[in-house]
């Protein structure tokens, strides 16, 4: 469906929005969505990116519906894992599972079918077959030593479902592979490695040392001041005493913030 090129400019800007800040801030892109939405229903990119932002904020039944209705205009089943995913949200992994073994999956890419296979772990371990998952992700594409957009997503949702199932071993392997080929940081796989290995990632600078250290500085520059105005030797050496003591407790203190 062609729109006059007012309208069609308007729409554009909005779907440009939607793509903008649909990562960082869905709430916003959602809006968009709506106001593309009102101006160009009948459009199925539109009501494709209204299912995306309404995805984005779970609100799945809206997503589910607007999907539904880009998949009749367009005649496509690109949309088909992300509709899934939808029942998954909606709470009916059974429906999920029932559309992984529809023809439609057979008419996907491989990016799609990799996408549905995710859909349809996922649904097993919603009605806790976490066996059944494992062996649903255990694929040609996951075995595959090549990488691909989708595979540390796969890898990591591997690893995820054998650590569920207490295989932490394995699960510390599949972490790492995901990691491997997750050159744009789409998963916390490093995370979820760190954590398998014990360490502990700690804040290197506290405030409160931070305030220690210019109060130990502070007194050092007080005694300074203190022996300059002295009147008498004796005062002199005392001050000197307390400069010393002062800088020794500012030494002290670990250039990270912790106490030596």
């Amino acid at each position: 469906m062609s729109l006059p090129k007012g309208l069609a400019e308007d729409v554009s800007r909005n779907l440009v929005m939607v793509a903008q800040l649909i990562d960082d801030e869905p709430e916003k892109a959602y809006e968009y969505s709506r106001v593309a939405l009102r101006l160009a229903s009948r459009v199925a990119a539109v009501r494709e990116a209204a299912g995306f932002a309404a995805y984005a904020t779970q609100k799945y039944s809206e997503a589910l519906a607007e999907f539904r209705a880009a998949r009749r205009m367009s005649g496509g089943v690109e949309l088909w894992p992300v509709m899934a995913d939808c029942e998954r949200g909606l709470g009916r992994p059974e429906r999920a599972l029932a559309m992984a073994g529809e023809p439609e999956v057979q008419k996907l890419d491989k990016a799609g079918q990799v996408e549905m296979r995710l859909v349809a772990a996922g649904a097993r371990r919603d009605l806790g077959q976490l066996d059944a998952a494992i062996v649903t992700l255990q694929s040609p594409e996951l075995a595959s030593g090549a990488v691909h957009p989708w595979t540390a997503r796969l890898r990591y949702a591997y690893a995820d479902a054998l650590l569920a199932a207490g295989r932490e071993s394995e699960a510390r392997d599949w972490f790492a592979k995901a990691l491997e080929s997750d050159k744009d940081g789409v998963t916390d796989a490093s995370d979820r490695l760190a954590e398998l290995d014990g360490i502990e990632f700690v804040d290197a600078f506290d405030d409160s040392d931070d305030e220690d250290d210019v109060e130990g500085i502070e007194d050092v520059e007080d005694d300074v001041e203190d022996v300059e105005d002295a009147d008498d030797v004796e005062d002199v050496e005392g001050g000197i005493v307390d400069v010393a003591d002062d800088v020794d407790d500012v030494e002290d203190v670990d250039v990270d913030g912790d106490d030596r």
